[in-house]
């Protein structure tokens, strides 16, 4: 395995994150809302069919009055 000095490494990493194209301030709060919003819309279904399986799950057992 080859050895690298530690300011090499440094310096391959600095290019290598110039190579990087970051997302702009408006793209990274448009992607923030858009999952926001996927955890919210996940959050009620997974409710909704929480609560259908109970009722289900209770009709069929008989259990409740």
């Amino acid at each position: 395995m080859a050895r690298t000095s530690p300011f090499k490494f440094l310096q391959e990493v600095r290019a290598e994150t110039q190579k990087v194209t970051w997302p702009s301030r408006r793209e990274t709060m448009i992607t923030t809302v858009m999952v926001f919003v996927m955890v919210a819309v996940t959050s009620i279904f997974f409710l909704v069919a929480d609560q259908v399986i109970r009722v289900l799950v209770t009709f069929v057992l008989g259990i409740g009055s």
